[in-house]
């Protein structure tokens, strides 16, 4: 019964969209490393501003004030001030983030 549940033309379609939900994720895991700049200091909050390929909406401000203080947004960025280090890879995660870099001073 199994197999015949597993050779089904459904159990297939199944399978491959898990098999392209996980291939997603994986790809978001591998890819936020490398949207966050280098960091200088060693301090363990950091002042950062979030890139995006567009303007950010109200669903992007609020998910980012998990991490930190949204303290304004640019045209196609989201300034977020204490977010702590180990969450930034967390906040590059995202599909829509296109860059995590330290806020200038005075930004």
């Amino acid at each position: 019964m199994l197999k015949d549940a597993l050779r089904s033309r459904k159990a297939h379609i199944l399978m491959a969209a898990a098999a392209g939900y996980l291939a997603w994720q994986l790809w978001l895991t591998i890819a936020a490393p490398q949207k966050i700049a280098n960091f200088a200091g060693g301090s363990d909050k950091v002042n950062i501003l979030v890139v995006l390929p567009f303007e950010p909406e109200r669903f992007h401000v609020q998910l980012l004030q998990t991490y930190g203080r949204v303290s304004g947004t640019q045209e196609k960025s989201v300034e977020v001030r204490g977010v702590k280090r180990a969450d930034l890879t967390t906040v590059a995660r995202p599909y829509w983030v296109t860059r995590v870099e330290p806020l200038q001073p005075g930004g």
